[in-house]
């Protein structure tokens, strides 16, 4: 890896406006979590108030999360990191500054559009098409200055999170506007399995080509810098790379085992998914070597704590998914509670923890500043790390029981109360989440503004 080079915190504006960003939509993102969960235990609850009704406040709570959240969080240390391993500054922060602009407007009118009923019903593309083209806009921009950032650098080799980066805008921005079908604005789908086919390639994409490579760059610049060590291997990094830009790319298809899509496009994402095991697994040997005899810094490092166990929630999620792909498994499984749990580990115990330690490990070095308090920041990992892990086991157990009641012929009013009081505990351990978002949020007001320069 190349050395750091000093540079003034103004350069980093983009970097802290998209941390400033992700904090700020965390808590409103499980603010509206919060609030679905509440229609689980008491279905009336709200009832009749149109723009908070379940149907709307469920897509509000997935979008913030995944494009106000985690994107936003993973970008701001992606405009760190960037210029501080091609030695160079970014090259327009004027640029990056407009591009956050358009991404909060773009967050702020579908969320908008949702609660108004405005929707393409199609998962992670409900959004209306003007906020469709203004995000397509958007990877466009963060494109353009990230290259043109490359393209002026003073050091020659591309270390493996830069590869990681430049592949997640790129390619998140062509299957954005292929999977969201924006050249049909009236609709924004095509007509029956077609849709279906290219909805999931797109769906499964979204996080295989965006969160998970934004999540590894981070992981990859991070990890190495907390140990003080070498990466163990740069060889793994770049197998894993290629590995898993051509195998995770066909497996969006396993959501659609049950429908009449062509039989060799279900063994294609079944055998890719299992497949997904490789890259994985290299990814977590060449960066659990890297931290190997170490674990003392990792713990000591708030930003430490948080990529390393992001990193252990990525083995479980792979794991996982690989094992749903399998028709036995998701006979069982498929439209239960076990796949909310699964994507909860997937977006907040991996992607979400490694964008908070991203955001955490570059926001002292990009304000001059500690931490304002990382007395916060270590309670708000706790209660993160307490919130997946409990939805992990209640929402796993809560699918299990659905999965087997299907199975065996129960209608879907016998099996509800059954799962009830684990919708009660998914609440509580709901709160856990928000509340920790919203320390995270003012611990990151603090340090960006109002931050004495030593911790509390």
């Amino acid at each position: 890896m190349t050395g750091d080079i000093t540079m003034e915190s103004e350069n980093y504006m983009t970097a802290r406006a998209y941390c400033l960003t992700a904090a700020f939509w965390f808590a409103v993102a499980t603010s509206f979590g919060i609030l679905a969960a509440s229609y689980l235990v008491a279905p009336d609850f709200m009832a009749n108030i149109a723009f908070l009704e379940f149907g709307r406040i469920r897509p509000i709570h997935v979008n913030l999360v995944l494009f106000g959240f985690v994107t936003p969080g993973l970008l701001g240390a992606a405009h760190y990191l960037v210029p501080r391993l091609m030695q160079t500054r970014l090259y327009s922060q004027k640029l990056g500054l407009i591009t956050v602009l358009l991404w909060n407007v773009a967050v702020a009118a579908g969320m908008i559009g949702l609660s108004l009923g405005h929707t393409t019903g199609r998962e992670y593309a409900e959004l209306i098409w003007p906020v469709k083209i203004l995000i397509v806009i958007g990877f466009g921009l963060i494109g353009a200055n990230l290259f043109l950032t490359i393209r002026q650098r003073k050091e020659p080799i591309l270390y493996v999170s830069v590869w990681y980066v430049c592949a997640a805008v790129v390619m998140t921005g062509v299957t954005y506007f292929i999977g969201n079908v924006v050249w049909e604005p009236e609709t924004g789908a095509l007509l029956g399995i077609s849709d279906a086919v290219l909805l999931w390639f797109y769906g499964h994409n979204i996080f295989g080509l965006l969160l998970t490579p934004l999540s590894l760059a981070v992981a990859y610049y991070v990890i190495p810098k907390v140990t003080r060590n070498p990466l163990y291997s740069h060889t793994l990094s770049i197998l894993g790379f290629w590995g898993l830009l051509v195998v995770y790319t066909h497996i969006g298809t396993h959501h659609l085992l049950q429908v009449p899509v062509p039989t060799w496009l279900k063994v294609i994402a079944i055998v890719d998914s299992v497949a997904m095991v490789i890259p994985v697994m290299v990814f977590l040997i060449n960066i659990w070597y890297t931290a190997r005899g170490k674990l003392g810094e990792i713990h000591a490092d708030i930003a430490g704590k948080f990529i390393f166990t992001g990193t252990i929630m990525y083995f479980f999620v792979s794991i996982q998914g690989s094992m749903m792909a399998l028709p036995n498994v998701q006979r069982i499984t498929h439209f239960t509670n076990w796949v909310i749990g699964h994507s909860h580990i997937g977006v907040l115990g991996f992607a979400g923890m490694i964008s908070l330690g991203g955001m955490y490990y570059v926001l002292p070095r990009i304000t001059d500043k500690p931490l304002y308090s990382r007395f916060l920041a270590d309670l708000q990992y706790w209660l993160i790390l307490i919130g997946v892990v409990g939805f992990t086991i209640v929402l796993t157990a809560a699918g299990l029981i659905q999965g087997n009641a299907w199975l065996n012929g129960e209608t879907i009013y016998r099996v509800l109360p059954e799962i009830h009081v684990y919708y009660v505990i998914r609440l509580a351990i709901g709160v856990f989440i928000v509340i920790g978002a919203y320390i995270g949020l003012y611990n990151v007001i603090r340090t960006l503004y109002w931050n004495p320069g030593a911790e509390s």
